[in-house]
């Protein structure tokens, strides 16, 4: 596909995915708060609690009912939208960036995996973490939370540090990402609506309501809150390759994502008490901690091996301007990505710490390895570096 029409479409389905994204992380947040603000103390018969608010110069009074009103009312408003086009815009984007590009963005590094291969199994885990997830939610387990919690925790990291086996880092957190998305969007699709449907349908009925039904669906959206920080970050990920391109990078997704939980949890029981207020400074202090783990080992400076411009000029034009130039010749792109140019010294210079994280350190760049840098280039560049970076 024409480069020029990939980044366009990139662009395009990253934008609704961004913006319904937002529209359904922002529902998911304020329906939470909102059952946590309840007023609870003598309600009106037929009710859980009610909640005054006031927001944009106007004061609204909610109500929540036990499980339904005596008479639906003529509109009632659904939340589903947001998480369908969330998922099915994410997953389009992950199949434009991805899946067309598996070599260059998917596949690890000299590994033989074919690209079929390498789809098979980013669409399988999606699967596999879904079916685990749900039996798991519907068994025993289910009806200790907090255990289960635990439980899915430790399968998560587990499938992150089996995607990272085969899949570069980037494409392994993403697909973490994906597992999870998909566990969010199956929660909403099979378990809540199906719950407020037959809530729903009772009451025109006139049955009594089951209780069980929408209090699973509680507990699934409740996972789904927890969920939605991890994920955010993991949106993000591919810009800080310190943490994809990290030797343990699972580690780092699974401590990262301990803090987003952590920091996630404090927000939901603040209104009850301030006993959770410690977790904010754990978190700024785990990711000090981790900042200080993934830091980059300063190269040794050597006054004994000299390296010349022209030596690392040579590397640089064979390895990276394929790419990272005016007019990159490699079929992927038609632009620099980032706007990144090793067209001159001078650009090379300026570009000496990145270069120095993203091809000597973490060894993200060039992406898929695809010009087949050697390590004993990157040494290379990395003295040179170490050295001053000079270009004279």
């Amino acid at each position: 596909m024409d480069p020029h029409i990939t980044e366009w479409l990139n662009l395009a389905v990253r934008w609704v995915h961004m913006i319904t994204g937002i529209a359904w992380i922002g529902a998911s947040f304020y329906f939470v708060w909102l059952e946590n603000h309840l007023d609870r103390r003598n309600p009106r018969e037929g009710l859980s609690g009610d909640l005054w608010a006031i927001h944009g110069g106007g004061i609204y009074h909610l109500e929540k009912y036990k499980l339904a009103p005596p008479k639906m009312p003529e509109t009632l408003h659904w939340f589903k939208w947001e998480a369908y086009a969330t998922f099915l815009s994410g997953f389009v984007l992950l199949a434009v960036v991805y899946y067309l590009n598996a070599q260059l963005y998917l596949i690890a590094p000299g590994s033989d995996l074919s690209s079929a291969a390498a789809i098979a199994i980013g669409v399988g885990s999606l699967v596999v973490g879904w079916l685990v997830y749900t039996g798991l939610c519907d068994s025993p387990l289910g009806k200790t939370p907090a255990l289960l919690g635990v439980v899915l925790f430790a399968l998560l990291v587990l499938a992150a540090w089996g995607l990272s086996q085969v899949f570069s880092g980037r494409g392994a957190f993403i697909h973490v990402g994906a597992i999870i998305g998909t566990i969010m969007v199956g929660n909403v699709f099979r378990v809540i609506m199906p719950a407020q449907r037959a809530l729903v349908k009772a009451i025109e009925e006139g049955r009594e309501p089951d209780p069980v039904l929408p209090a699973k669906g509680l507990l699934r959206s409740r996972h789904n809150n927890y969920f939605t920080l991890p994920v955010l970050f993991i949106m993000i990920s591919n810009h800080f390759p310190s943490t994809y391109g990290y030797e343990y990078n699972w580690a780092v997704l699974a401590g990262l994502a301990a803090l987003s939980v952590l920091v996630r949890h404090y927000f939901n029981t603040r209104h009850e008490s301030q006993k959770f207020a410690w977790t904010l400074p754990a978190a700024a202090l785990g990711m000090v901690t981790l900042a200080f783990v993934v830091a980059p080992q300063k190269a040794v400076q050597s006054e004994h091996q000299q390296v010349s411009f022209a030596q690392v000029n040579q590397v640089i034009s064979e390895r990276c301007t394929v790419c990272h130039s005016s007019s990159p010749s490699y079929a992927g792109f038609s632009t620099a990505p980032a706007g990144v140019m090793f067209d001159d010294p001078q650009q090379i210079k300026t570009q000496a710490p990145k270069i120095l994280a993203q091809a000597i350190t973490t060894q993200s760049m060039p992406l898929g390895n695809i010009t087949q840098m050697t390590q004993a280039e990157r040494d290379l560049v990395g003295l040179w570096i170490a050295n001053g970076a000079s270009i004279d």
